[in-house]
């Protein structure tokens, strides 16, 4: 599946209803759906918000791929941050529409596959500091918010990142390069924010990872 953040002039995100009759209906989710036979992820999801919205999609980039097992399904739900588009968003198949800001989508009561958006939307692509007013990053995880940052776990290698994933950190960042192949399946079996080492934040991004260690 393919989903779209679609950011306005002040920096609110959009998100929609579930409708009526739909799988988890009345959850907020990022606007998306299925991909068609043969369609690539940036082809669904321009069909996808011409056919839910209304809009033309005009550039979009890879944020983050979250794969999450509901009950009835499993999910690999691949969220593009959209950087241009034409038109006024619109409900085109019945749903609500909301724009929230940043400190409101905690609170928004968004899908459990969605949830890890968030996290991604609030952090640069480039980490260049340990902390922030947004995150801190930590050698483990620990008990407590942070005063409402988000907090990030340094991590040698793809086992001691999905370690920290499970324990709750809410974005791991890799101390050291790991191979493609290796840094795609981390970001395909975690559900937050992967920081990679070692490489261009343009094939970061193709890989799976929400942006790069720069520090």
């Amino acid at each position: 599946m393919v989903a779209g953040a679609l950011l306005d002039a002040d920096a609110r995100v959009l998100i929609a209803e579930r409708p009526r009759g739909r799988h988890l209906a009345g959850g907020w989710e990022f606007p998306g759906g299925k991909l068609a036979p043969q369609e690539t992820p940036i082809e669904g999801l321009a069909r996808e918000l011409s056919e839910e919205l209304g809009i033309a999609l005009g550039s979009a980039r890879p944020l983050i791929r979250v794969r999450h097992d509901y009950p009835d399904r499993s999910i690999l739900l691949d969220v593009w941050l959209v950087t241009a588009y034409a038109g006024v968003p619109e409900g085109l198949e019945g749903q609500r529409l909301r724009w929230c800001g940043a400190e409101e989508l905690p609170a928004a009561d968004l899908l459990p596959a969605d949830r890890p958006v968030v996290a991604a939307l609030r952090l640069p692509p480039r980490l260049v500091a340990a902390s922030s007013g947004i995150h801190v990053i930590r050698a483990a995880a620990t008990a407590g918010r942070h005063g409402g940052r988000l907090e990030g776990i340094w991590c040698n290698g793809a086992a001691q990142a999905r370690a920290a994933a499970a324990a709750g950190a809410d974005f791991l960042v890799l101390c050291d390069a790991l191979d493609a192949a290796e840094l795609a399946a981390l970001c395909d079996s975690v559900n937050v924010p992967v920081f990679a080492r070692g490489i261009a934040l343009e094939q970061a991004w193709t890989l799976g990872a929400t942006g790069i260690n720069a520090i």
